[in-house]
């Protein structure tokens, strides 16, 4: 099972993002990855708005987002996903759930 701190408070983020934080770094040198955490961010964002009529988007809240990643944490633990040593479908989704955080302020006190 993949578990991360704040999890048990129902809050997974503060460990998604202390653990993809890192890969955020490999923007600079791998533009292949910039562009799937930008089409995994991108896809996120419009499932969590996909509900509302605006034409501009609305600001990313943040037990939205929590929500989302806990399901997507239930279903990687029901696959039995163990986290590669380089980049798949998770770990693009999971770095473009850090990197809406990041863009979001969304665990700024």
């Amino acid at each position: 099972m993949i578990a991360f701190p704040d999890e048990a408070a129902g809050c997974p983020l503060t460990g998604i993002v202390a653990s993809y934080t890192p890969r955020l770094a490999a923007f600079a040198a791998e533009p292949g990855f910039v562009a799937a955490v930008d089409q995994h961010a991108a896809e996120i964002r419009e499932r969590l708005f996909a509900q509302g009529p605006e034409l501009m988007p609305r600001p990313l809240r943040r037990a939205e987002l929590t929500d989302y990643a806990l399901g997507f944490l239930d279903a990687l633990a029901e696959v039995g996903w163990d986290q590669p040593v380089g980049y798949d479908y998770a770990v693009d989704r999971l770095t473009a759930i850090c990197w809406l955080v990041h863009q979001n302020g969304l665990l700024d006190a």
